[in-house]
């Protein structure tokens, strides 16, 4: 059965997809495959250092789609671990909000909750919400203003994830 509980209360709130992350195994042969077979351009490399939520990321576009690519740096890693529980393929899905607390409070009324706290840095403010079970997705809410992704936020994410052993 379908609750439409959670899209009644958040659904207006929402501005679109701001980003899909993808769990990889490769991320080299990802780029490639995203940038060759697909005419995406890679916009950066980044590295998370962390026990449990060490990772690389890497940002690509093309017109209005982004997409994130995730590789697990060992076993541990939080993006190792899911692709153990659920196979490479969707991390989570990023919706565009334009009020974050807002959107969190909505979620919150329809028996959601959050994962993560909100995390912050200039322009860009991100939560991740807990793991839909019925599909397996996290859903992630990001408020932006004009800012690219943030190091400092991916890692902020991350380790918070990190600090409940979740993924």
């Amino acid at each position: 059965m379908i609750n439409n509980s959670l899209t009644a209360q958040l659904g207006d709130m929402v501005l679109g997809i701001d980003h899909v992350a993808i769990a990889v195994a490769d991320i080299d042969a990802a780029i490639a495959h995203y940038s060759t077979a697909l005419g995406f351009t890679l916009l950066e490399c980044s590295r998370v250092s962390g026990d449990h939520s060490g990772m690389v990321y890497a940002v690509l576009k093309s017109g209005s789609a982004t997409v994130v690519l995730v590789q697990g740096t060992s076993p541990e890693s939080q993006v190792s671990k899911f692709i153990a529980a659920f196979g490479t393929g969707m991390h989570h899905i990023a919706f565009a909000v334009s009020d974050l607390e807002a959107a969190l409070d909505k979620v919150h009324q329809a028996g959601g909750k959050a994962d993560t706290p909100v995390i912050s840095d200039d322009g860009i403010r991100q939560a991740f919400l807990q793991r839909d079970t019925a599909s397996g997705v996290r859903i992630e809410l990001i408020e932006r203003s004009g800012a690219p992704f943030s190091e400092k936020n991916v890692e902020g994410l991350f380790r918070a994830l990190e600090a409940k052993d979740l993924y």
